[in-house]
């Protein structure tokens, strides 16, 4: 077993060990690394994202909950600053993706070196530590519930949050018409810049004359994150056949939809959950998803755009800031530890 250079470590993390509300049940520990042994590595984390999934799995709400007690976070990027022995693959330097199930709102972390995920150069900290869940959501949602082909239309609500952003992003890419719904049209041109073919407001009545918006096309294929009535509008919309995907309930209201659009307009209500699907299709999958979603952040064809930036110590600010209504973007917390 090899030594951590400088002996034993000690690292901030943001630990919890039971389930509530971050402010009241999150707390700045102290925690000792252990000596890097056969195979494993030690990075040090660079950046780490803030999502809602974090604030769902510290208050005991989310589908995959970890036993506790339990470091924070899902999602962030690290430096590899030192490998045990017989670690091949991984170079000192080497920025990776931080393993999930040890938590990310931590300085550093020692692991199996198999476990840190590979970042390909030319993909800002940034962006590469929200890399593993917003965009193979929107890409797996926009692949794997309806046939679209290039000239088709789909609409989503909360087209301001990062997946709603991926969306647009990703339908301009693939060729795609997209028609986002969202509470404030101020917002309309910085959607249209990011991909997104139309924007109306959730209470404009657009779902009464869908095709007037898509010229006659129709709507296909329908994502939702905001429950309630929005997804009741959703199904008025879509077109005979078409498909309703929800993703996330950000009003906590059940998911409220038409009778008569499932009856007569055959209309399908679908769910999806990146970590059930995570579980369910092969590996090599999931590796051949990531790989071209992290090629298509490095050519700057999809990003996420980053609100805030906050030091570990400053996680109280940084989690109120992050679940503030209305603030156009992610905050993530910055790291810049060394042994």
């Amino acid at each position: 077993m090899t030594n951590i250079p400088g002996g034993p470590l000690h690292i901030q993390a943001l630990h919890y060990e039971r389930h509530g509300l971050p402010a009241e049940v999150l707390e700045a520990t102290t925690l000792e690394l252990p000596a890097l042994g056969q195979g494993e590595a030690l990075v040090a984390m660079r950046c780490a994202a803030i999502h809602y999934s974090d604030l769902g799995l510290v208050n005991g709400t989310y589908g995959n909950l970890k036993a506790l007690p339990s470091v924070a976070g899902r999602e962030g990027v690290g430096e590899v600053v030192a490998l045990g022995a017989g670690v091949s693959g991984l170079k000192i330097g080497a920025r990776v993706r931080m393993p999930e199930d040890a938590g990310v709102w931590r300085e550093a972390v020692v692991a199996k070196a198999a476990e840190f995920f590979p970042i390909p150069a030319g993909i800002p900290d940034e962006q590469a530590a929200m890399a593993f869940i917003n965009p193979p959501t929107a890409w797996r949602m926009l692949h794997d519930f309806v046939r679209l082909e290039r000239g088709d239309w789909l609409i989503q609500n909360a087209g301001t949050s990062a997946v709603g952003v991926l969306v647009a992003q990703l339908s301009r890419h693939l060729g795609l018409n997209c028609l986002s719904v969202v509470r404030d049209v101020a917002v309309a041109k910085r959607l249209k810049e990011n991909g997104a073919t139309v924007v109306v407001a959730e209470d404009s009545g657009y779902e009464k004359e869908p095709l007037k918006l898509t010229g006659g096309a129709p709507i296909k294929l329908a994502l939702n994150a905001v429950g309630g009535e929005s997804v009741g509008r959703l199904c008025r919309a879509l077109s005979s056949g078409g498909v309703v995907v929800t993703y996330g309930g950000v009003t906590a209201e059940p998911v409220r939809f038409p009778t008569r659009s499932l009856i007569f307009n055959d209309i399908q209500l679908r769910g999806f959950w990146l970590d059930g699907w995570v579980r369910s299709h092969p590996a090599a999958e999931t590796r051949a998803t990531l790989e071209k979603l992290l090629g298509l952040l490095r050519d700057r064809v999809i990003a996420q755009p980053i609100v805030a930036r906050y030091p570990l110590a400053q996680w109280h600010g940084a989690l109120e800031h992050a679940f503030r209504a209305g603030k156009g973007g992610k905050v993530v917390f910055t790291g810049e530890w060394k042994p």
